[in-house]
């Protein structure tokens, strides 16, 4: 018999959310970003990224937040893209911080480095050993918040 008060109870309250839940999303204004990139659309895989990340983000938020992505030199030239996103000419950047390595020389702790960690202590240095809050420091400096979002590996040679 309590079985199907929690059965009963649980059934409204899931039909209440269900019912609420288009409300809230119908209230949320809609928001339109420029995202410029460091890459070419050659790139399939850096680009291809980015294309597929603004796809998602505007999926998942049933188009109320959509972000336009922008290949290298469209916007700005590919190797200042973290200078777009700091003077607010984009609101949002992809690209590798050790282009800006003339900046600051520890942004080079932000990508893979040659002889340095591999990609997995790289992300584990990362997300908990607390590297994303020390370049987010250096980034603050910059009117910027850095996100990793993928790792090609240290670039012998460039």
């Amino acid at each position: 018999m309590e079985r199907r008060k929690f059965l009963t109870a649980g059934g409204l309250g899931l039909a209440a959310s269900a019912v609420a839940a288009p409300a809230i999303a119908q209230s949320n204004p809609e928001v339109r970003w420029r995202l410029a990139a460091s890459w070419p659309k050659s790139l399939d895989t850096l680009y291809g990224g980015c294309e597929y990340f603004c796809k998602r983000v505007a999926e998942i938020t049933d188009n109320r937040f959509q972000i336009q992505p922008f290949a290298a030199g469209e916007i700005v030239p590919g190797l200042q893209v973290l200078d777009a996103v700091s003077n607010g000419t984009v609101e949002m950047g992809n690209t590798a911080l050790y282009y800006y390595w003339g900046k600051n020389p520890a942004f080079t702790f932000g990508t893979s480095l040659p002889f340095g960690l591999n990609t997995r202590q790289h992300i584990s240095w990362l997300l908990w050993a607390g590297g994303q809050d020390m370049l987010n420091d250096l980034l603050r400096e910059h009117n910027a918040v850095g996100v990793p979002t993928g790792s090609t590996g240290a670039q012998m040679g460039g």
